[in-house]
């Protein structure tokens, strides 16, 4: 069993790629479980799944990390995990990215120990063979295409920004799994780490939204001219920025739940009365904002919006009166 003081970050980045596909493909695990198949204590893998709280897709919004179902571990000592189903998709190089990976790994063969040395090459072999060629012209491996290069709507999107027209499209939020189509005022394409945005003026929202591309599922010019021909993108890469289905969710937190600061991305941060602090979210979706009050209660109050914090009071209301009225049976 390896020891937490040998367990490097390489290790530990290892095991955390194979271990979210390996809990999706069996629903839940039982912790010592996957303890003992990663070869590990069941502390450690409880260490890991805190750490993926904080791990997802970019820009790194609530709704795009992955969520680890605390309660069933800390009870239970069952893991389940959700929103990570990107993890167990077979890994895609671009060209580009291949080539790297040959040359790192040519440079690594030589130098690598005897017992590491038979992996990376039969690696090489695998990867050289793709290119057909015994690894020479390996930007032309047959790889899976980058977003841009794939994608069918950014075609039509940039003919929209250069001819000054409006465009309609159907725009996937997985959160809530729906679909709305909407007119925006296409201004910009943006890459942000590995993802591309469409910075625009969005008509149904009535604001300035940044939309995912790989969640645009269908885009089409439109004849008509944007609203102001002379507005120019927003530079999205400079940080922060809100996604085309976020709000922005200010929750009142005790000491027991300062751990939120660590696991979520805050906008804002500010000390509240009788040592509690007011933090600023952006989330994708109002219900999971109430999923986190009840993980929560009693040490968080919703301050804003007013809309979900009366949603969420609702709720709770009706969740306390199965117990009330004895709708729950206790053994």
């Amino acid at each position: 069993m390896t020891s937490q003081s040998a367990d490097t970050a390489p290790d530990q980045v290892a095991r955390l790629l194979a271990l979210v596909p390996y809990l999706l493909a069996r629903g839940e695990v039982r912790l010592d479980d996957a303890a003992s198949h990663f070869g590990t204590d069941a502390d450690q893998i409880e260490r890991d799944l805190r750490l993926l709280f904080m791990t997802g897709v970019s820009p790194g919004l609530p709704g795009d990390l992955i969520e680890v179902d605390l309660e069933a571990l800390e009870g239970d000592r069952i893991i389940r995990v959700d929103n990570a189903d990107y993890l167990a998709r077979p890994v895609r190089f671009s060209p580009a990215e291949a080539t790297s990976l040959v040359v790192a790994l040519r440079t690594m063969v030589e130098a690598a120990p005897d017992e590491a040395r038979d992996v990376i090459e039969r690696t090489l072999t695998k990867l050289e063979s793709a290119a057909g060629q015994d690894g020479e012209g390996l930007l032309r491996l047959h790889v899976d295409p980058t977003a841009l290069e794939s994608s069918a709507v950014i075609p039509v999107l940039q003919a929209a920004i250069a001819h000054g027209h409006q465009a309609e499209i159907t725009y996937y939020v997985p959160s809530r799994d729906e679909e709305s189509r909407r007119v925006v005022d296409p201004r910009g394409l943006a890459r942000i780490e590995d993802l591309f945005y469409l910075d625009a003026w969005c008509h149904t929202a009535q604001g300035d939204r940044a939309f995912r591309v790989d969640r645009i599922l269908a885009a089409t010019e439109l004849d008509t001219p944007v609203a102001d021909p002379g507005a120019r993108a927003r530079d999205l890469t400079g940080g922060w920025f809100a996604d085309s289905e976020t709000r922005t969710v200010t929750l009142r937190l005790a000491p027991p739940a300062w751990w939120v600061v660590e696991y979520y991305q805050v906008t804002a941060q500010r000390p509240g009365p009788d040592d509690t602090i007011d933090v600023d979210l952006e989330v994708a979706s109002e219900q999971w904002v109430r999923s986190l009050l009840f993980r929560l209660a009693p040490h968080a109050t919703l301050l804003a919006p007013d809309d979900y914090a009366a949603s969420f009071t609702s709720a709770a209301r009706a969740t306390l009166s199965l117990y009330e009225d004895g709708g729950v049976d206790f053994p």
